[in-house]
């Protein structure tokens, strides 16, 4: 079998697309930073979630920072890569309000600074627009492969 398709996608998901993993990631996003509350928040066992952050930390997502000397405790921030990843966590839960949840009724709603809810939506970095389906074209940059998957020889 010939070797998957080269993706940033797939290399995203092999760190975050670990049952827990975004679910930290909202939670330090929201201010929980906290072991016992990243517990109490997203109900993983301590064993799981102690693996996922240090995954996290390790691929320098979060940085672990001692917060109390005696004892010893940490709190997790997000580095710059890890506030980097909160736009995709809207995006997923903009998309999960509308398509799992019933009745319309949404679990958080976030507010920006302005007073207005957010929606997250992809724009174009040069003209500003909005990006719809269908107003992208793929380049891609391995050899051997085209938009729609391995080059013919």
């Amino acid at each position: 079998m010939k070797d998957a398709r080269p993706c940033s996608i797939a290399d995203t998901l092999a760190l975050v697309g670990e049952k827990y993993s975004l679910l930290v990631m909202r939670e330090v996003s929201l201010g929980a930073t906290r072991f016992d509350q990243l517990v109490r928040n997203i109900g993983a066992p301590r064993d799981v979630l102690t693996a996922r952050l240090k995954r996290l930390v390790e691929a320098g997502v979060l940085e672990k920072v001692e917060y109390s000397d005696r004892p010893k405790r940490y709190e997790y921030r997000p580095t710059q890569a890890g506030l980097e990843l909160e736009p995709v966590l809207h995006t997923l839960m903009a998309w999960g309000d509308r398509h799992l949840q019933e009745g319309g009724f949404r679990p958080m709603v976030l507010e920006h600074t302005c007073g207005h809810e957010l929606v997250p939506q992809v724009v174009c970095r040069e003209c500003g627009e909005v990006v719809e389906h269908g107003h992208l074209t793929a380049h891609p940059q391995t050899p051997g492969w085209t938009a729609t998957g391995p080059a013919v020889a």
